[in-house]
């Protein structure tokens, strides 16, 4: 693993936080990336915003076919704990995750309460590459007027997200991250409505 933990995180967290902040922006990583040799089966952003944001006080859930081997890698290098989903504080889905996994997980992730709503769920996301078309129109914080996202996910899925957002401040925040090194959040506090059926 050819990255430089403290600084290439420290970067990553940077576009992290300003997708995260102004929801529906896309962020790049490609700097990062470029100097990284994983050879796991998840995209090298994937590994990255994990090595960014996990460590050894939180657990983690990998809904894939292919997680075997990246959970041992995830644990040695974060110190995170494999979890349940109803139990994980991270959920990351590969691209092999079927749709009917996704709502499934989504129904029984964290969710937090309305004492500790931070408690909940944060899921990374592996996405077809991610655009600004009007797929998805994004509103609320962060957002001036309307911002707009295409991602690889259906409009079952959204409607499992926002039935799991509907109760502010309860909820679970998403990053997606694609093949092209760029990122994208959709915090519980944005709006999310379908534009086309894809």
């Amino acid at each position: 693993m050819a990255v430089d933990q403290v600084h290439d995180s420290q970067q990553v967290y940077r576009a992290l936080l300003h997708s995260m902040s102004r929801p529906g922006t896309i962020s790049s990583v490609e700097s990062v990336a470029v100097d990284s040799d994983f050879q796991l089966p998840c995209y090298d952003t994937t590994m990255l915003t994990v090595l960014t944001l996990l460590d050894a006080e939180v657990t983690f859930h990998i809904i894939s076919t292919k997680n075997k081997g990246l959970i041992e890698k995830i644990s040695e290098y974060t110190l995170a704990k494999f979890a349940p989903v109803n139990k994980a504080d991270y959920v990351i889905v590969l691209r092999d995750a079927t749709e009917a996994e996704i709502i499934h997980a989504m129904a029984q992730c964290k969710n937090g309460n309305l004492r500790n709503p931070h408690t909940s769920a944060t899921w990374i996301m592996e996405s077809s590459p991610l655009s600004s078309k009007a797929e998805l129109r994004l509103s609320g914080p962060g957002i001036k007027n309307t911002a707009t996202l295409k991602v690889s996910f259906t409009p079952e899925m959204w409607k499992a997200r926002n039935e799991r957002t509907k109760e502010y401040p309860l909820g679970i925040d998403l990053i997606f991250t694609d093949l092209r090194n760029q990122v994208a959040c959709v915090p519980r506090t944005a709006l999310v409505e379908i534009e086309e059926v894809y």
